[in-house]
């Protein structure tokens, strides 16, 4: 009996052991949480879980700070390749692109920041990667180039910064974001004299942002790129109606700032070029002889423009041209006697004559040519019989 007594509390004491070992495991078991995957995989979700990824994140952060990018990028791609199905995932690739742009590789960071914009839109990081996209693409737009196989920077990235300043106000409408991507748009187009571009770009900046703080920037430059696509009076003049209206706009809305980039004179810019280009027009017309056309342009720029210099011009002009018009359709048109008595001091020369040409008489019927396809009825002798017998009736 003696011999039993010590073993009884070794029995008790390694029961106790497992018992303690079983709530352990339990409450170790209790502690832990799981989701399904979009893998259709099991994941770790606890909270010592989450602790522990984004503090190996926040190591990734530290050693870009602290100077050392390529640690950081080491950090981040590790969770990336560990933790395919991470809620921090898109944070991840964030820490890796700022991870290449601290290298000097921000094209190569494009890359990370389209993958969150891309496949997460719903992340905190979306933001951040759409600004980092947009500091690159100002970046690009302003003239930096980007590199060669990551060693020489001799590429231009011009179209890079368009497609990248279009997709950040196709992703944040109506944000802050979008608005500065849409006024750094237009700048670029003004800049390289993509004039047509640029008043696309103005326009529809102030259709998407009409109580931007740059709203008046953008109408004047909006009006500026009208004027400066305009290439003389051979050319299309549809611009320099759009920027009539705009400064006609502009004058009675916002008169202060109409006064101070002197629209008056703007539009007496306007105005004398558009009746250039009738003059021209007219000029053209004599020159592949078509008198009847040059008339009636210049008709148009004597009613629309009267008090402009082309009009002057076309008056010092006018007596040629009538002189080789049909005298009907003269007789159809304005007094340009009294018009250029009026307009420049000159009586009409008594030389010329305004009645014009006599007009071409109608050919009479056996003058038609047979081609005509008209058929002719044979004339008889017997009127013409007739005649001869009246007339040697008559003959005393």
């Amino acid at each position: 009996m003696n011999d039993l007594r010590p073993s009884i509390p070794r029995t008790l004491m390694i029961s106790l052991l497992a018992v303690i070992g079983l709530f352990v495991h339990h409450a170790a078991a209790q502690s832990q949480e799981f989701e399904l995957g979009l893998d259709d995989q099991w994941e770790n979700t606890s909270t010592e879980e989450m602790t522990l990824r984004k503090n190996q994140l926040l190591s990734a952060r530290r050693a870009i700070l602290e100077g050392n990018p390529q640690r950081g990028k080491d950090l981040a791609s590790a969770f990336i390749d560990r933790y395919p199905n991470a809620a921090l995932r898109a944070e991840a690739y964030l820490i890796r692109g700022d991870a290449l742009l601290a290298m000097g590789d921000e094209y190569e960071a494009l890359f990370e920041f389209e993958e969150i914009a891309r496949n997460y839109p719903n992340s905190p990081a979306f933001v951040t990667a759409l600004e980092r996209e947009f500091e690159i693409a100002v970046q690009y737009a302003n003239g930096r180039y980007r590199k060669l196989l990551t060693l020489f920077r001799i590429v231009p990235a011009t179209d890079e910064a368009q497609e990248l300043l279009i997709r950040i106000q196709e992703r944040l409408p109506g944000s802050r974001l979008a608005e500065q991507a849409g006024m750094a748009l237009a700048d670029y187009y003004f800049r390289v004299r993509d004039l047509r571009m640029a008043a696309e770009a103005y326009d529809l900046f102030l259709e998407n942002y009409p109580r931007s703080k740059d709203v008046n920037k953008a109408r004047l430059r909006l009006i500026y790129s009208y004027l400066a696509d305009y290439r003389g009076p051979r050319y299309d003049s549809t611009g320099l109606q759009e920027a009539r209206l705009r400064l006609e706009d502009l004058r009675a809305n916002e008169p202060g700032l109409a006064q101070r980039i002197g629209a008056e004179s703007l539009l007496v810019r306007i105005y004398e070029s558009d009746a250039s280009k009738l003059l021209t027009t007219s000029q053209y017309y004599m020159s592949i002889n078509d008198p009847i056309s040059a008339e009636y342009t210049l008709r148009a720029l004597v009613r629309k423009y009267p008090n402009s210099i082309a009009s002057l011009e076309a008056l010092r002009g006018i007596p040629k041209i009538l002189a080789q018009m049909p005298e009907t359709v003269v007789k159809m048109g304005p007094d340009y006697r009294a018009l250029r008595e009026e307009k420049l001091g000159i009586p009409w020369d008594q030389d010329t004559d305004l009645t014009g040409v006599a007009d071409t008489p109608v050919p009479a019927l056996s003058e038609i040519p047979s081609t005509t396809g008209e058929t002719r009825i044979p004339e008889t002798s017997t009127p013409a019989t007739s005649k001869q017998t009246e007339s040697s009736e008559n003959t005393p």
